[in-house]
């Protein structure tokens, strides 16, 4: 009888163990607040993939405050792969390589701080980076309490090798460790947008990159042949998602990728880039090596004028709002009522605007704004060449390059 009762009891203590197992539910651990607008950094890959080191480092966060892009809004220095040495530690943690940081990476990210500047590194989802470093799978936790025994800022997490996984469970389980170590850190989710990471990502991250990597060229494709993958032009991009913009808001951004300004295109074409990078609410992250970097690229780079279009607090991607004869017009409300204009020019060849504002009033479908230019009269300012235009009263003419833009204000 003893024995029996022991069973039973047994038996409903594993019954209760077993539905308190599956009736748990793990809140997403996202930090809220880190990015009401779009980040604005650098990134080392674009220019230097995984040849970097504390030199650089250290040269380009002087840079960045030196040349005015930190007054700017360039806060963040972000390290992509290539940073760790090729195997973990006898412990299972991540080892900075001795070789590239000699003064360790505690020492690194300390000397950006004490610069005003905030720092990030880079970890990819899978077993291993997309450059064969050692990866998160099942490092989640430790590799996060690391990050924060670190003090960095910004985690930019990559998705190569990870066949068998889950998109949104992974970056979930990641989003999760970074809450439970207690650092507030902007987690920048890196899955290329193969698995729609802006209709889920929002509780998880602070941004999502919506392609693959991009390419210095104003609409190519480059492929490459070793791993069977193609990187794109800025304007391919542009034009990879479509219906996207409404997932894109403060703290919560579509990334378009680091950008390509001063990497090998003409000034016509950086201008364009960054143009539509501000026009889409995208994340500000410059790719180039400041070294190097000409006074036109600086000068781009640096343009108060494009920066708050991007970073306007209303925080609302802008969108194609009309294209004839191959001169797109894109639109992106902002805050207090006015609106930024963008003519670009797609084709090979110099065209010529006229823009009657009374036949093309706008309505944003996404989120309710208007603009009826046959009610209200806006004042025009346009703000590459920093000079006032007149007004809607009147239709808009220009000359524009090819490849070129032009950007205007319109203020109530």
């Amino acid at each position: 009888m003893k024995k029996y009762n022991c069973l039973v009891i047994m038996f409903l203590l594993s019954l209760t163990c077993f539905a308190q197992g599956n009736t748990h539910t793990q809140g997403y651990g996202k930090f809220e607040g880190l990015a009401m607008t779009p980040p604005m950094g650098w990134n080392s890959w674009n220019t230097f993939e995984t040849n970097i080191d504390e030199k650089l480092v250290k040269e380009t966060a002087d840079i960045m405050v030196s040349t005015g892009m930190a007054a700017a809004g360039y806060n963040y220095i972000v390290l992509d792969d290539g940073w760790m040495a090729k195997e973990r530690d006898e412990n299972g943690n991540l080892v900075p390589d001795p070789a590239k940081f000699p003064s360790g990476m505690k020492a690194l990210v300390d000397y950006v701080h004490g610069k005003g500047l905030k720092f990030g590194l880079y970890n990819c989802a899978g077993t291993q980076t997309c450059a064969g470093y050692p990866g998160t799978r099942g490092y989640e936790y430790q590799d996060a309490r690391f990050y924060a025994s670190l003090e960095i800022d910004y985690l930019k997490y990559d998705w190569c090798n990870t066949a068998g996984i889950n998109a949104p469970e992974a970056y979930a389980t990641m989003s999760n460790a970074l809450k439970t170590a207690g650092r507030p850190i902007v987690f920048s989710l890196c899955e290329w947008g193969d698995n729609k990471p802006w209709e889920w990502g929002k509780p998880i991250g602070n941004l999502w990159r919506i392609s693959g990597d991009i390419y210095p060229c104003f609409d190519c494709e480059f492929h490459h042949e070793e791993g069977n993958w193609s990187s794109w032009g800025f304007m391919k991009i542009v034009e990879m998602r479509k219906d996207i913009r409404k997932f894109s808001g403060p703290d919560h951004w579509n990334d378009f990728d680091m950008m390509e300004v001063g990497d090998g295109m003409t000034n016509t074409e950086d201008k364009t880039h960054f143009t539509m990078w501000s026009m889409l609410a995208s994340p500000l992250i410059a790719g180039n090596d400041f070294r190097k970097m000409s006074k036109e690229t600086l000068a781009i780079l640096t343009n108060k004028a494009l920066i708050a279009v991007n970073q306007d607090k209303l925080g609302i991607q802008g969108f194609k709002f009309s294209e004839e004869e191959g001169v797109e017009v894109w639109v992106k409300p902002l805050f207090d009522g006015n609106w930024a204009i963008a003519f670009l020019n797609r084709t090979d060849g110099p065209k010529k605007i006229n823009f009657d504002w009374k036949k093309n009033p706008i309505k944003d479908i996404d989120f309710g704004f208007e603009a009826d230019f046959n009610k209200t009269i806006f004042k025009i300012k346009e703000l590459w060449e920093n000079k006032e235009a007149g007004t809607t009263k009147k239709n808009f003419i220009a000359d524009i390059a090819s490849h070129d833009v032009i950007v205007l204000k319109l203020i109530k």
